[in-house]
């Protein structure tokens, strides 16, 4: 099965797992039925914002549209990991083995001017941020922070933030996240 049509068969199967109608997870959502029913379908690819608020409306970590849920190794080998991309120039992979832990491990590309998110997102929680190449933005609150390789940040994550890449080559980064909720 192609991955688009996997993330759909997941968000109605938690939907209905969770007695939702279409309609009301829209409402949920801030989105039409028509275009959940497409994602339910394999036939639209939700933007990292949009999945991160059906994940949020299902009470789900985002990564568990994508997670095979017969794996049990502690063993992430680079070419098995479960990756995230957006159209938006942002790439997300799961480095820790599942959700199933204290602790979610994340690396993160974006290209030079792509972000994480559209408008600045919260979920409980902590993170510690380390970059690895290029340079990033980071808006925590009220507050930016500029963050060049080698640098890191620590924030509670309940305070709405958002990561820009705002070098020339691509950001590289990775968060640990406590809880998971990815």
């Amino acid at each position: 099965m192609d991955k688009k049509k996997e993330l759909g068969r997941r968000v109605r199967e938690k939907r209905k797992e969770r007695d939702l109608s279409l309609a009301k997870l829209a409402d949920k959502v801030g989105c039409t039925s028509s275009f959940l029913s497409q994602v339910e379908r394999g036939m639209a690819d939700p933007s990292i914002t949009s999945l991160r608020k059906i994940a949020q409306a299902l009470n789900v970590p985002i990564f568990y549209f994508l997670l095979d849920s017969n794996e049990h190794s502690p063993v992430v080998r680079k070419n098995e990991r479960k990756v995230l991309a957006f159209p938006s120039n942002l790439t997300f992979e799961l480095l820790s083995p599942d959700l199933q832990r204290d602790l979610e491990v994340i690396y993160a590309s974006l290209e030079p001017g792509a972000y994480t998110c559209e408008e600045p997102l919260s979920h409980p929680g902590e993170e510690c941020t380390l970059v690895l190449e290029g340079k990033m933005e980071i808006k925590i609150g009220d507050e930016s922070y500029q963050l060049d390789a080698g640098d890191s940040v620590y924030y509670y994550s309940s305070i709405p933030h958002k990561i820009t890449s705002t070098g020339k080559k691509d950001l590289v980064f990775v968060s640990a996240i406590t809880p998971p909720d990815f």
